[in-house]
Parts: C-alpha cells; sequence; structure tokens
C-alpha cells in the first residue's frame, strides 16, 4: 500500500492564498522527509486558470530529491506535458472528469476529446503514468454517474495507473468498493466533504486499490466543483490505517508538526483532526 501526498498541488490550488514557489518547495521536502513514498508536487497549468499554481518549474528547482519519495506532476494537455518533460520529475499524473459538463469546465474539452488527449500523452510520456478520473463518483454539474462509464473510461488506459477520484465527496464505501472491483483501479483519492473520505479510503483497500491520495492538514478542493471541500488529511489516514494494522512507513509525528507548520503559514485551522488531538498513546 503506497500514500501520495496530493497537498502542494491539489491541497494548495483551492487556497485563497498564493504561497510562493519556495514555500511549496519546502512543503514538498517535508512531506519527503516525513517518509512520504509519493508526492504530488506542482501541477502545469495556466498561471491566469489557477494563479496558486504558478511558478511550477521554480518549485521543483527547489525540491530537494529524498530517498525513497516518487515526485509527480500533474497535467492537463500537451502542453502541460511539455513543461513536465522538461522538469524531469518522476511520475506524470494526467486527469480528465468522467462527465461531459466537468472536462468543459476544467479543461475546455468535450470527454471524447479530453479521452483521447490523455491517451496521446500516454503514448508519447517516457516516464511512469497515472490516469486520476475526476468525478468517478459523482458530478457536480450532472448529478450521479454511471459506474458502466467510469468502467468503459477505466479500460481506456491499460497499462497506466488509474485512480478513481471522488472529486466532490459524494460517495460512500460500498459504492467505492464495487466500483475498485469493477475497474480494477489501482488508486482512490477521496474527499471528506460528507464526511465519508476516511471510510471509502479503507473500502478502496478492500476493494483492490494499491495506493491512497491525501493531503497533509485536510487541505484542497476543485476550483471547478462548487462547495467541494479539502481531501482526507493525511496525518489523519496515517493514524487510521496505523490503528488498523497497515504499514506506511509513514512518520505520524512528523506529519503533525508539517500541519502546525501550514497553519501558521495559512494562517487559520486547517481540517485535519489528528494535528490539533495529537498522538495517542501520548508517549
Amino acid at each position: 500500500m503506497k500514500l501520495c501526498d496530493v497537498g502542494p498541488r491539489d491541497g494548495l490550488q483551492n487556497e485563497s492564498e498564493v504561497l510562493e514557489p519556495a514555500v511549496r518547495a519546502e512543503l514538498v521536502n517535508r512531506l519527503a522527509a516525513a517518509g512520504l513514498p509519493r508526492v504530488e508536487a506542482v501541477s502545469f497549468v495556466r498561471a491566469d486558470r489557477v494563479p496558486q499554481m504558478a511558478g511550477a518549474e521554480e518549485v521543483v528547482a527547489g525540491i530537494q530529491r529524498h530517498d525513497g519519495t516518487e515526485y509527480s506532476g500533474l497535467v492537463l494537455n500537451e502542453q502541460g506535458y511539455e513543461r513536465f518533460a522538461a522538469a524531469e520529475l518522476d511520475r506524470v499524473n494526467v486527469t480528465l472528469g468522467a462527465t461531459e459538463e466537468f472536462n468543459q469546465r476544467n479543461g475546455n474539452a468535450s470527454l471524447a476529446e479530453a479521452t483521447e488527449r490523455v491517451e496521446r500523452i500516454l503514448a508519447g510520456a517516457a516516464e511512469p503514468a497515472t490516469v486520476t478520473i475526476s468525478v468517478a463518483f459523482g458530478c457536480p454539474f450532472e448529478g450521479r454517474v454511471d459506474p458502466a462509464r467510469v468502467a468503459e473510461l477505466a479500460a481506456r488506459f491499460d497499462g497506466a495507473e488509474v485512480v478513481l477520484a471522488d472529486t466532490i465527496g459524494v460517495a460512500a464505501p460500498r459504492e467505492v468498493r464495487a466500483l475498485v472491483e469493477r475497474t480494477k483501479a489501482a488508486g482512490f483519492h477521496g474527499h471528506n466533504t460528507r464526511n465519508t473520505g476516511y471510510a471509502n479510503a479503507l473500502a478502496a483497500l478492500e476493494g483492490g486499490a494499491q495506493v491512497l491520495d491525501a493531503s497533509v492538514g485536510g487541505l484542497g478542493g476543485c476550483p471547478y466543483a462548487p462547495r467541494a471541500s479539502g481531501n482526507v488529511a493525511t496525518e489523519d489516514l496515517v493514524y487510521l490505517l496505523e490503528h488498523e494494522g497497515i504499514e506506511t512507513g509513514v512518520d505520524l509525528d512528523a506529519l503533525i508538526r508539517i500541519s502546525e507548520w501550514l497553519e501558521t503559514v495559512l494562517g487559520r485551522k486547517l481540517e485535519g483532526q489528528v494535528y490539533r488531538a495529537g498522538l495517542f498513546p501520548s508517549e
């Protein structure tokens, strides 16, 4: 089982405050030092669309590579992939939505165009690739998503690591387990919008997933999904998994310190619970 912290990308892209690339690089470095096996460091998107992700190349330049950590970057199109390839990160994360309207809002393309675009990027990519299917369980514009549509999409990307995303946090464990089993998806990306995110993460593992996305402090949301609140908090998920007897290899105390640091950087309480409650037993 592998954890991917998406805080530097998915976590920060919905914050009202735009953090400087040097601060975002420091977050990546702190997460790697805490033992995260994968960190989604940046998103190669237009700064006028997502200003929080501006200066991706500067963030990458500030990363101090840590043995045992795989660094990924998200792209939406071929132009983003060109920037990704020049930055020399370890893994490319290509994303598309499971619905027509979400793709139009998020990537200015139809579902068919977005699918073909992902296939072109995968065909030309020299790096290991993840395909994240957003709004796999529910869309803010089209409502419930037919599992058959998601299964058909996932089958198009044979050879890539497929991650199913509950982008707006509407799924329940039964649905997650069933869709992971049906698609044989390698991973799950859950939001805790309706307080089902942690149960869904366990259900994804039961369904056969090997990769779980989470965001330190519970940061996150989606600028193109109204009312979508944060991801599951990495430290909360680590606490849950470790107490379930599932080894993560991540230093929970270090994660707590990162959330405490982020609280001072952002000037507000974060969504995560464990960093406020502390470890148990305290010793």
